[in-house]
């Protein structure tokens, strides 16, 4: 069973370069699965021309953080055109191995306990995307035990400005934003761009992440009735936060 990995695609070089290597990552926790990369538009190979190719049976992972029309439009419609009987799997978030990649980017971004915190995402006019990301905003408000907004780089509200100026009012001396995006390209940049304190990095190319992508990989897999080799028991750091992050509306 082939894993193919559905990113948006970006015009970013970093930001390809940062999807490659999170593809990377994802073979080497499961070495001799085969792992294809593909993009909805912008960046090559276009989606559309992987599947074909692609020996069956096959799961279409999204490498995407939210619902939205990408997640439930775009995708399934290409997926109904080039190979019909591929599954696609759900999103990657909201999930506590996403909270776990926030939380150490904030803390090498320097967090400091006195510091308010926004979750900083792209954005989506779907109420069910905007609902995901304020699920990972209250995940990541339990892990750092202190309130957590999530804002929107577009079309959803509060608005990043709007965030911003609500928390400059209150009384934490900082306010910092947490990337909720894979890589590197222009809603980082509308991020950086924001009038935060501090802006960590992208969640980028991570164990974890590698390990989420694989159990939505599973979680379709299911679905096909085909046995899926998974890896041996204690297989590794990511596999054991993942045991640990699979609890109950996760």
């Amino acid at each position: 069973m082939t894993l193919v990995l559905a990113a948006h695609g970006t015009r970013s070089a970093e930001g390809e370069a940062t999807l490659a290597a999170l593809a990377q990552r994802v073979r080497r926790a499961r070495p001799g699965r085969r792992v294809e990369q593909a993009y909805l538009e912008i960046s090559s190979p276009p989606l559309a021309e992987i599947l074909p190719r692609v020996p069956g049976p096959v799961v279409v992972v999204p490498l995407l953080l939210a619902g939205g029309y990408h997640v439930h439009i775009d995708l399934p419609a290409v997926v109904a055109r080039a190979r019909p009987d591929a599954l696609v799997a759900r999103p990657l978030g909201p999930h506590a191995l996403l909270t776990s990649v926030l939380a150490r980017r904030l803390a090498s971004a320097g967090l400091r306990p006195t510091d308010a915190v926004v979750l900083g995402a792209a954005g989506s006019s779907d109420p069910a995307a905007v609902a995901d990301v304020r699920a990972a905003a209250r995940l990541l408000s339990v892990r750092l035990a202190r309130p957590v907004t999530a804002a929107f780089a577009s079309a959803a509200a509060p608005s990043l400005a709007q965030a911003m100026e609500r928390l400059r009012s209150g009384p934490a001396p900082r306010v910092v934003l947490a990337s909720y995006l894979l890589a590197p390209g222009f809603f980082q940049s509308r991020l950086e761009s924001a009038g935060a304190d501090v802006v960590s990095r992208p969640l980028g190319a991570d164990d974890d992440l590698a390990a989420l992508v694989w159990h939505r990989f599973d979680e379709a897999a299911v679905r096909t009735g085909v046995p899926v080799p998974r890896p041996p028991a204690g297989g590794g750091q990511a596999a054991g936060v993942l045991r640990r992050a699979q609890a109950p509306g996760v």
